[in-house]
């Protein structure tokens, strides 16, 4: 299940090179605040994976309603 959400997050990823060549910066639309930078599109997404694993990781430590990507769903329930 959870590796579906990062998947499919992943997928909406969107990607553009930076001035003058130098490098790429992703970001994923819906989850506020994750984006990453590389020197190649591959450094850059697997930096942008990593910033989206300790941003989900954090959303469910804090509580936060998580966004859903293609269907795929990470429910917080909160233990009392």
């Amino acid at each position: 299940m959870i590796q579906k959400y990062f998947q499919n997050a992943m997928q909406a990823a969107h990607y553009e090179m930076l001035e003058d060549q130098i490098g790429f910066y992703g970001s994923i639309p819906g989850a506020t605040g994750v984006w990453a930078t590389g020197s190649t599109l591959e450094e850059c997404r697997s930096e942008l994976l990593e910033v989206l694993e300790e941003w989900v990781l954090l959303g469910i430590a804090m509580g936060h309603e998580l966004p859903e990507f293609d269907g795929a769903i990470l429910k917080v329930e909160s233990v009392a």
